[in-house]
């Protein structure tokens, strides 16, 4: 899993099809002009350029040529998404990479290289988990291409989904990233709120569907919060004599919850699946590193009265925290 020689097959396969994506880019506005998309397909092209020219310019995020070039894929996904945890503890596997640090997932551009990378781990002692992706962020290494599993997004989902990439592009903590990838997902769908509301008003489709995506999150993120602060103990209370079944039990406990509980006061359907899906300690880590505890980042944009451009310049003076989430946690709770 962590060789030397793994590794350096793991950054030749990696630039490898990443110089395939680069060689296969085309300029949007060439894309725009072009019979090879649609009518919707182009006006979701539209809708990248607004929202970057908003998070660029109203939101202070950085300038940078990310998605004006458009990269059609073969695939579904762009990449696979790897990620391991110990099977009786709730605790990540942490992968090691230069610049970015110790990260608990690990990406591919091909399923089965992500599959047998799931393998290698002894199923004794780790749970896995593989999901197809459709974007992410090279941090500033590259140019940044709109793909075309983006466009099946609907409008809120894309725009958001831009912001949060844009986002990682302007501040990205070493071995922070489950505090990266919460801060992308609070502060990117707050941006992707403002986006609409001043593009098309309050009473914009797209704004009404992204308040209640957030009612949504916010009562999913309370839940999975304390339930995984839960399991983390009983793990730990229990050490030593969880089984195999024990554990899929207790999961089935927090999935019957969630079903009794919380799905009946969703608003939307982002978290049908949740209390019938295959859970297991890879999958719930998955959880906690979007929409564990966002409470924190919610205070703090409250302190700035909601000014995103305010609450990000606060948030990227912890670029060299090594322990950010506790300083954030540090400052929300201090009396102003």
């Amino acid at each position: 899993m962590s060789s030397l020689g793994c590794q350096i097959g793991y950054y030749l396969h990696s630039g490898y099809y990443q110089s395939k994506l680069i060689n296969s880019r085309k300029p949007i506005d060439k894309m725009l002009r072009s019979e090879k998309l649609n009518e919707k397909q182009k006006a979701k092209l539209r809708l990248v350029g607004e929202v970057k020219a908003f998070g660029e310019g109203k939101l202070g995020l950085t300038k940078s040529p990310n998605y004006t070039t458009f990269i059609q894929l073969d695939e579904p996904h762009v990449t696979y998404i790897v990620q391991a945890a110990y099977a009786h503890e709730l605790k990540p596997f942490l992968w090691k990479f230069p610049f970015v640090g110790e990260v608990p997932y690990k990406g591919y551009f091909r399923r089965k290289l992500a599959q047998e990378e799931a393998a290698g781990f002894d199923r004794a002692k780790y749970d896995t988990s593989v999901r197809g992706v459709s974007a992410y962020s090279t941090l500033g290494w590259f140019q940044d291409s709109v793909l075309s599993s983006m466009l099946r997004y609907e409008d809120n989902d894309l725009a958001e989904l831009i912001l949060h990439e844009t986002i990682h592009t302007t501040l990205y903590i070493k071995s922070a990233a489950e505090f990266n990838e919460r801060l992308a997902t609070f502060m990117g769908h707050e941006g992707m709120k403002l986006f609409f509301e001043q593009r098309d008003g309050p009473d914009s489709p797209a704004l009404k569907t992204a308040l209640m995506d957030t009612a949504d999150q916010k009562l999913f993120s309370a839940f999975i919060t304390q339930e995984l602060k839960d399991l983390k103990k009983w793990y730990e209370d229990n050490k030593g004599q969880v089984t195999t079944e024990t554990k899929n039990a207790r999961i089935k406990e927090l999935q019957a919850r969630f079903t009794k509980d919380v799905m009946p006061r969703m608003k939307t359907k982002n978290y049908d699946d949740f209390g019938t899906r295959e859970l297991n300690n890879a999958i719930l880590l998955a959880y906690q590193t979007y929409e564990y505890s966002l409470e924190d980042f919610e205070k703090l944009y409250t302190r700035f009265n909601r000014d995103f451009a305010k609450t990000f310049e606060w948030l990227k003076t912890l670029k060299d925290e090594e322990k950010p989430a506790e300083k954030l946690r540090a400052f929300v709770t201090t009396p102003s």
